[in-house]
């Protein structure tokens, strides 16, 4: 049997004629699978050649150096098409493909009416046992590149907004933290972020757990602590119950700090774009308290003022806490003060991979226990709810409840009315996981007054000194 080659694959007859962009086999290390990977970038470490690769189609997170053995050069993509592969003189890729998936969007992102999209969900095909399954799996884990910079441009200031804004620069595409040391936890950074340039060129970046400034070594962060009068994160503790709490941080009157979350959050979220000014922003960290202080597990942050009713515009768990339940107990605080400002509210779009798992086994479990508990108005009647009083009930936006009904297979057309119809295997699964939720936001530990950004907005500037009076700091 002879076996037909892509006409865009070259056979290369050396390493030595790759060069950045190629596609082509690699090897993952720790796996026997050979994935299509891009090159991004190629260096001489002592003589040896490496190759940094993007694997297509996953997570930028495990894009890593491999050596030339890890490489299968019998099937090159070249990416400039009018370039003959250099050594070869074969002909190059005829069709560029992208070099990485799309990043993933929940269905209905846009403001849609909500009849019509249920008249589109009963048209498609009802989704499989197995993907409702898998919707409702217990997944708890949270995820943005900043611009290139042009020569002599300055360095942009983080911020704490979630918005995908791709730059397909070399420099961004690439991890540059090899390592940090964030309290009792060394963690390995998963994407760019833009620390200094000579924090970057070292082996690990040492970052204080409670201000979050970084140090280039264990002995300058231990001098760094004997100063640091920090034991939280500034500003009002507005939750507590048990060994969890939540801190409250305007990122006008805590710049440095916010501006610090920024750049360690960049590590762990591909699609975090930082922007200059972290002033509209307020950050809610999560943090678990013991006897040497409240160290950060989580954070979220959010628009003082948002006009698409965004309650959330970037959030993370990290590493060291994730699969845990903090991711969920982070969602849950984020609609909690939804509920107490009276509006129903909506993450921005897209979400990470792991963010998009944790909304939706979210969005699933707060309404699957809203249609368990409903009543019926009349006794030996069914029980009726409409889309808008689950949205009011759990502040969910929704476009949210309607997408999350529809990807559970919930909605059916039945006699001239749409009603949602609960199986048995459904309430089973729904019911095992929540016996695992083991921590849960209780409403009343919350002490909290929303603000109206928007009257604030318009007070002088220059009577901080009489505002600042009022704020009640955390002690």
């Amino acid at each position: 049997m002879i076996e037909e080659h892509d006409e865009q694959d070259t056979i290369c007859d050396s390493v030595n004629s790759l060069i950045e962009g190629c596609k082509l086999p690699v090897k993952m290390p720790g796996t026997e699978d050979w994935p299509q990977a891009e090159i991004i970038s190629i260096k001489d470490l002592r003589g040896l050649k490496c190759y940094y690769v993007h694997y297509v189609d996953f997570n930028k997170r495990l894009d890593e150096w491999v050596t030339e053995d890890c490489l299968d050069t019998r099937k090159v993509q070249y990416p400039n098409r009018d370039v003959t592969a250099p050594g070869t003189g074969a002909a190059t890729p005829k069709k560029q493909t992208q070099s990485r998936p799309p990043s993933p969007i929940i269905i209905n992102s846009e403001p849609v009416n909500g009849s019509a999209v249920l008249q589109a969900a009963l048209q498609k095909k009802i989704a499989s046992r197995k993907r409702k399954a898998n919707f409702l799996e217990n997944e708890d884990s949270q995820d943005a590149p900043l611009p290139p910079l042009l020569p002599g441009e300055a360095r942009p200031r983080p911020t704490g907004s979630l918005v995908a804004h791709h730059h397909d620069d070399v420099v961004t595409r690439m991890k540059n933290v090899e390592l940090i040391e964030l309290g009792r936890h060394r963690i390995r950074p998963w994407y760019f972020s833009p620390y200094p340039q000579e924090m970057v060129n070292l082996p690990c970046i040492y970052i204080c757990e409670f201000c979050l400034k970084y140090r280039k070594s264990r002995k300058c962060l231990e001098r760094h602590l004997m100063k640091c009068n920090l034991r939280h994160p500034p500003g009002n503790e507005i939750y507590r119950k048990g060994s969890i709490s939540f801190f409250e941080i305007d990122g006008r009157k805590n710049k440095s700090y916010a501006q610090n979350l920024c750049l360690l959050a960049k590590l762990f979220l591909d699609h975090k774009t930082l922007y200059y000014d972290t002033d509209p922003f307020l950050f809610y960290v999560m943090t678990e308290y013991d006897s040497r202080g409240f160290h950060i597990v989580g954070y979220f942050s959010k628009e003082k003022e948002s006009t698409e009713d965004y309650n959330v515009a970037c959030i993370l768990t990290l590493p060291p806490y994730q699969r845990k339940g903090y991711g969920k107990l982070l969602i849950e605080f984020s609609y909690e003060l939804s509920k107490f400002e009276g509006k129903s509210g909506s993450p921005e779009k897209p979400l990470s991979d792991l963010g998009l798992l944790s909304y939706r086994s979210y969005w699933a479990h707060t309404i699957l226990d809203i249609l368990l508990t409903v009543k019926p108005l009349v006794e030996n009647e069914k029980p009726q709810i409409t889309i808008n009083e689950i949205s009011e009930l759990t502040s969910i936006k929704k476009e949210d409840v309607i997408s999350t009904l529809q990807n559970l297979s919930l909605i059916n057309y039945y006699k001239g009315q749409y009603i949602v119809t609960l199986n048995r295997e459904t309430i089973e699964q729904h019911t095992i996981a929540m016996d695992k939720r083991q921590i849960k936001i209780d409403p009343k530990c919350l002490h909290w007054t929303p603000k109206d950004w928007s009257i604030r907005a318009k007070w002088n500037p220059g009577s901080d000194h009489v505002r600042l009076s009022n704020v009640q700091n955390c002690t």
